[in-house]
């Protein structure tokens, strides 16, 4: 669920920018791209997937709005449709005809069938898919280490490389992700340990924390590894748009043909997360926004229209959306999450005072940089 469009493009965008000074920008974006989501995964655990209770501590009508919020960023106004954009960019090569408008309604009605009735099929495609993308990624990185030249010397400064990979980091959206795949993935480990909080809450952690750790590993070295591919190769991609950048290094690193079967891979990825945002935003209409009044297939439709016209404005027109939101929504997410943290822990209280303080640095952040 978590190996989306951001996991792709932004680890690549770092190393072309970051060049030599890699080491620092993919610092950074590990840090944010997976300590983040990692963090915020436990902390979501300690509330047992309950993400009405964690936004909650922010107050009733704030904690909603944060709700609706962040489900709308990674639904159907952002890392929904920006799937949906990029597998459309990954294949057009291959399929020229098909236009991104007519790529997004087959999309659409895809993720509908497979949302509407779960089958078997989004379970096997989770079993047999996850071991054939590792191979495919780490068969990229591994010829790309081989075959590319040295990285390019860099200008940047190394705090100005690690804050880069760290804001990109951002754009992953997995953070927010985490805060509402955890119920679903809580509820599967529940049903590993046969136990239910409180009365077994240590057996449920531990699980929880081995598998979240597995999970931040490969998709660190995925990160890491797709980071240091395009900082080798950073002067064959600088004039790439962000959406073709897989495209051209598996391209360059395994060949026209070979680079068919991950490419093949990664938009079955992007499907089942396509999948899950979709279920995720359509389940918040049916039961949250409209109290089950408008049904859940309804509901669907209503998220997969609205996620149609989204993808229309192109991979790189969701980005520009979603950069400035990010940039204050993410820092009070991280903070809410320690802050939440610490209550579990030790009965810290404070949740609106930190929150507070946290959105007046970044809106400090945002004037001083002058973006």
């Amino acid at each position: 669920m978590f190996f989306g469009a951001g996991n792709i493009v932004f680890p690549l965008l770092v190393g072309i920018q970051s060049e030599s000074q890699n080491i620092y920008a993919s610092i950074g974006l590990l840090i944010s791209a997976i300590g983040v989501p990692l963090l915020g995964l436990i902390a979501m655990a300690m509330f047992e997937g309950n993400y009405k209770e964690f936004f909650g501590r922010m107050g009733n009508t704030p904690g909603f709005i944060m709700t609706a919020l962040i489900l709308g960023l990674i639904g159907p106004f952002g890392a929904l449709p920006r799937c949906i954009a990029l597998s459309h960019s990954t294949i057009k090569m291959y399929l020229p005809l098909i236009s991104l408008w007519q790529f997004s309604l087959l999309s659409c009605l895809i993720i509908f069938w497979l949302s509407w009735r779960p089958s078997a099929l989004v379970t096997i495609l989770g079993y047999i898919l996850t071991p054939f993308l590792l191979f495919s990624v780490l068969v990229i990185i591994g010829f790309g280490f081989v075959n590319s030249p040295s990285a390019p010397i860099s200008s940047l400064s190394w705090h100005k490389a690690f804050s880069n990979g760290f804001i990109q980091g951002y754009q992953t959206l997995d953070l927010l992700g985490a805060f509402f795949f955890s119920s679903t993935i809580i509820l599967s480990l529940k049903e590993s340990v046969k136990s239910e909080i409180p009365q077994n809450f240590k057996p449920l952690m531990t699980l929880t924390l081995k598998a979240s750790f597995i999970c931040a590993i490969l998709l660190g070295l995925v990160s890491w590894g797709f980071s240091w591919v395009a900082a080798f190769n950073s002067q064959s991609l600088q004039n790439v748009p962000k959406d073709e950048l897989l495209r051209v290094v598996a391209t360059q690193t395994l060949g026209q043909h070979a680079s068919i079967f991950t490419i093949a891979a990664v938009l079955l990825a992007c499907l089942t997360t396509e999948i899950a945002l979709a279920t995720a935003f359509s389940e918040f209409i049916h039961q949250d926004l409209s109290g089950k009044k408008i049904s859940y297939e309804w509901s669907l439709v209503i998220t997969l229209v609205i996620a149609f016209f989204v993808s229309l404005w192109h991979f790189e027109g969701i980005i520009h959306f979603l950069a400035p939101i990010l940039f204050f929504c993410y820092p009070m997410m991280i903070t809410l999450s320690i802050v939440n943290i610490l209550y579990k822990l030790y009965h810290f209280k404070p949740v609106k005072t930190p929150l507070a303080i946290v959105l007046i640095l970044s809106l400090a952040g945002f004037l001083f940089s002058g973006a």
